[in-house]
């Protein structure tokens, strides 16, 4: 590596060090304690130790990879995730249980109903809430969908970017803000809802939302018809994704993988369908999986297709959503909602739920007071950006941009 630069190919290799032969001592010694001190006699060759990011619209400046490389071919690469550190898990520890809420939104951001829906599943499980009025149960599961769809927008739409398809991304952003239109009718905010209460929900549904869901679903339907002609059919998009950042399904399991990222292994597992909570139970619907269709199993491609896939889905699940809440609209939202929360002591619950990213579980455990003694989020993000050492080995340098957007991570839900 260093011959290359001072046309100096000549060296002894040495149990103390590097000895350079055709330079004088000085510059030998300098470029000897230098090597040493890089640790370059652990790699073979001319590999060379390389920082890459944060470059990613997730990461937003926390996420580093260190990248061992022979030439443009990844051999190695070392997650480091910063410290953007939201600290939820202690703020969860010195606040009241309903006031946790808001910090759960700000884990995964791009996903806040889901991550309040697992929290205030969990919290009703410590204190024996189970039965919630049927508007309730229909409007989460409203709310959870449509957040899945606004989520796998920003993922379609940042990979397509990856790959340099400029259209997809502004079309994916275009029908993302008619949902957070919607979202901020219904709440009051665009990305941080603080909605889904233990035992309830916030606010009432505005009169003439659901006619405008409606008519959204309406009018989205067929555009992600379009935005999948324009990325799936296309040669060069699959071509340069179906044979990229493959990963086993024996591999994901192991590593703990959920969410597409499982699924795109080929592996049908969704807790919506295999551990029902909430509604989720009433409604018909399929659980898409990757059948590495144009390579191998498990590739970028498939988790992309995955996503769109859960798209159409959670389509169909908000079309029947719309019709079952129909009968229960004059219930009241708030009615279950308890005065206060003080679960008995050592009191424990865990619950999990299926996120757009994957499955988000909480154990939260009470020491008497009104104040959770412990709170503990299980991320799925963290169990996905761990596999990435696996499925990028032997990748291009440019190809590991891809992987990581097909992993779609939030760093605040990997760092709480």
């Amino acid at each position: 590596m260093f011959g290359n630069l001072f046309n100096k190919k000549r060296y002894v290799f040495e149990d103390e060090g590097v000895m350079v032969l055709d330079m004088d001592h000085a510059a030998g010694r300098y470029y000897n304690e230098a090597m040493q001190k890089l640790e370059v006699e652990s790699y073979q060759g001319d590999e060379m130790v390389v920082n890459m990011g944060p470059q990613h619209p997730s990461t937003h400046g926390v996420l580093r990879l260190e990248l061992v490389l022979d030439g443009e071919i990844v051999k190695k690469t070392t997650p480091h995730l910063g410290y953007l550190h939201r600290n939820f898990e202690k703020h969860a520890e010195n606040t009241t249980y309903n006031e946790v809420v808001p910090y759960c939104d700000r884990m995964d951001y791009l996903a806040s109903m889901n991550q309040g829906m697992a929290y205030s599943l969990a919290v009703e499980k410590l204190i024996g809430l189970n039965v919630l009025p049927e508007k309730v149960e229909y409007m989460r599961v409203i709310c959870c969908e449509l957040n899945r769809i606004a989520s796998h927008l920003v993922a379609v739409g940042t990979f397509g970017l990856d790959v340099g398809a400029f259209t997809p991304f502004l079309w994916a952003f275009r029908d993302r803000e008619r949902i957070l239109d919607l979202f901020e009718w219904l709440t009051g905010a665009r990305m941080l809802y603080n909605y889904i209460w233990t035992g309830g929900l916030a606010r009432e549904i505005p009169e003439g939302w659901m006619s405008k869901l409606s008519q959204f679903l309406n009018e989205f339907e067929p555009s992600m018809i379009e935005f999948n002609k324009v990325l799936t059919s296309n040669h060069i998009f699959i071509k340069r994704t179906a044979d990229v950042g493959i990963l086993d399904p024996e591999v994901a399991i192991n590593y703990g993988c959920t969410g597409p990222v499982l699924r795109g292994s080929g592996v049908n597992w969704d807790l919506r369908r295999n551990d029902p909570y909430s509604y989720y139970d009433k409604f018909e619907f399929r659980i898409p999986v990757g059948k590495g269709e144009y390579g191998p199993l498990g590739s970028v491609l498939d988790r992309f297709l995955v996503r769109i896939a859960e798209i159409d889905e959670s389509i169909n699940i908000l079309r029947q959503a719309i019709e079952g809440i129909e009968p229960y609209m004059t219930q009241n939202i708030q009615e279950a909602i308890p005065k206060r929360v003080r679960p008995p002591k050592d009191a424990e619950a865990y619950v999990r739920s299926e996120t757009p990213r994957g499955e988000l579980g909480y154990l939260i455990r009470s020491d008497g007071s009104d104040t959770p003694w412990r709170v503990k989020g299980r991320s799925p993000c963290f169990s996905n950006i761990s596999v990435i050492d696996d499925i990028s080995r032997g990748a291009m340098i440019a190809d590991l941009v891809v992987i990581i957007g097909s992993l779609d991570i939030v760093l605040g839900c990997i760092d709480r």
